[in-house]
């Protein structure tokens, strides 16, 4: 299903042109309009997916694909040192179109740090009651 009013679905389907890096059946991978480092693209379904937990199982299986395809020509291509696939699901994880994509961020010697966060710790009681709360639902 493509939906009409989202914009990541005119993106992959091309209605909304953009800087194309890679397309096939299932995806499109564009240059992002409001780059974290030169390079950063956004792989995008043609088909609307509003997050993971929505997201076709083969599908997913595919664009992470795509992701190892698109970060090993950007090693060579743009000779960054290393990339970060990152994928953000609902609004408090920082998703600001509800639609499923996977950002690949080239990182360079020496660039901006991002994608980073002070670890925390938690008590074993804690461990045992987040075990318990999540493998519950699976």
């Amino acid at each position: 299903m493509v939906k009409d009013d989202c914009i990541f679905c005119k993106l992959a389907n091309g209605v909304i042109p953009a800087a194309s890096l890679y397309e096939d059946d299932d995806f499109r991978v564009i240059l992002d309009a409001n780059p974290a480092s030169k390079g950063h693209a956004l792989i995008l379904p043609k088909h609307h997916y509003r997050d993971l937990t929505d997201l076709d199982e083969a599908v997913g299986a595919r664009a992470l694909s795509v992701a190892a395809k698109l970060g090993k020509a950007m090693l060579s291509g743009l000779n960054c040192t290393g990339f970060n696939l990152v994928q953000n699901n609902g609004e408090t994880a920082g998703q600001t179109v509800m639609h499923f994509h996977i950002h690949v961020i080239p990182r360079y010697e020496g660039g901006p740090e991002m994608v980073a966060w002070k670890p925390g710790s938690v008590s074993p009681e804690e461990t045992e009651k987040i075990v318990e709360a999540v493998t519950s639902k699976l």
